[in-house]
């Protein structure tokens, strides 16, 4: 199959299906939810809930593969939602904290076992070393492109 990449459209045809496939499950997900969600504003919702207190917005630039003017875009959206708020941290006025508010500790209450149930499907009927198998593989394709 590999000797094949050409004649099969490349790799990233092949990944940006399967991306497609998963965000159209999600989307769907929030949809009957009844929660009105983008991907990215899903992302950073969860991103700000697992780093908890000491969630800053410069982390979750320097944790993401968006660009810092998408971020700051998302933020917004999620300020005006009013699922985050966002401060200064005490003593450093040069970064900006994010805390979820009563909503978005809501939107995650009702989403996140949702999220986990997607997750599952994903690895349905893959074995766990399949599995670690394909890690590496994307792993080994990502850096191959590392400048």
């Amino acid at each position: 199959m590999l000797n094949q990449i050409d004649e099969i459209q490349g790799i990233g045809l092949h990944l940006d299906q399967v991306l497609r496939r998963i965000q159209e499950a999600y989307l769907r997900k929030f949809e009957s939810l009844d929660v009105a969600m983008t991907i990215e504003q899903w992302v950073i919702l969860h991103q700000i809930y697992e780093m908890g207190d000491t969630a800053s917005q410069r982390d979750i630039v320097q944790s993401n593969f968006r660009n810092r003017a998408t971020i700051s875009r998302v933020i917004g959206g999620l300020e005006r939602k009013e699922w985050i708020k966002k401060s200064r941290f005490d003593g450093d006025q040069k970064r900006f904290k994010l805390e979820l508010t009563p909503k978005g500790h809501e939107i995650i209450d009702k989403v996140l076992p949702h999220a986990f149930q997607l997750r599952k499907q994903a690895i349905k009927g893959i074995k766990p070393d399949d599995f670690t198998t394909f890690l590496k593989v994307l792993e080994k394709i990502g850096d191959n492109y590392k400048g």
